[in-house]
């Protein structure tokens, strides 16, 4: 008589364990980004001067332009972050792309929130680099 037995599981390497868990994370702050840039842009739209200017800089854009932008980019962010969660190898894609135009948005955005874009970019660099490091990403197999 032979028994089939599942062979033991290893247990996840704690490099494995930190990327799955930064995974998670950068997909609740994809989440979270996109509803508050949804926000941003809403109260962009609705009122133009809602956000005053710091200083003076060489790109300029009006208000209302940059309240669509943001909330463009917030709901194709939070689509983003929902696919991340779920595993799906575009969001990983989607993840690391939209992370990086928010960045870059972000950047453009500083004349009329400094702080918020400085923290909006900081988010965005470590969603990048969990998304780029974590190796197991999306793979369905056991330890």
């Amino acid at each position: 008589m032979s028994q089939n037995t599942a062979p033991p599981r290893k247990p996840p390497s704690s490099s494995a364990a930190w990327a799955s868990g930064g995974t998670l994370f950068a997909g609740v702050l994809m989440l979270v980004t996109g509803f508050m840039d949804v926000f941003q842009g809403i109260a962009g739209i609705a009122e133009d001067d809602v956000y005053t200017r710091v200083g003076d800089y060489v790109f300029k854009f009006n208000l209302t332009t940059w309240g669509w932008i943001h909330l463009i980019l917030g709901i194709v962010v939070a689509v983003a972050g929902f696919g991340i969660l779920k595993g799906a190898e575009w969001g990983r894609v989607a993840g690391i792309a939209l992370a990086s135009l928010n960045l870059l948005f972000q950047f453009l955005f500083l004349p009329y929130q400094p702080w918020w874009a400085l923290f909006s970019m900081a988010i965005s660099v470590f969603v990048i680099w969990a998304l780029a490091t974590d190796d197991a990403y999306g793979r369905d197999e056991t330890f």
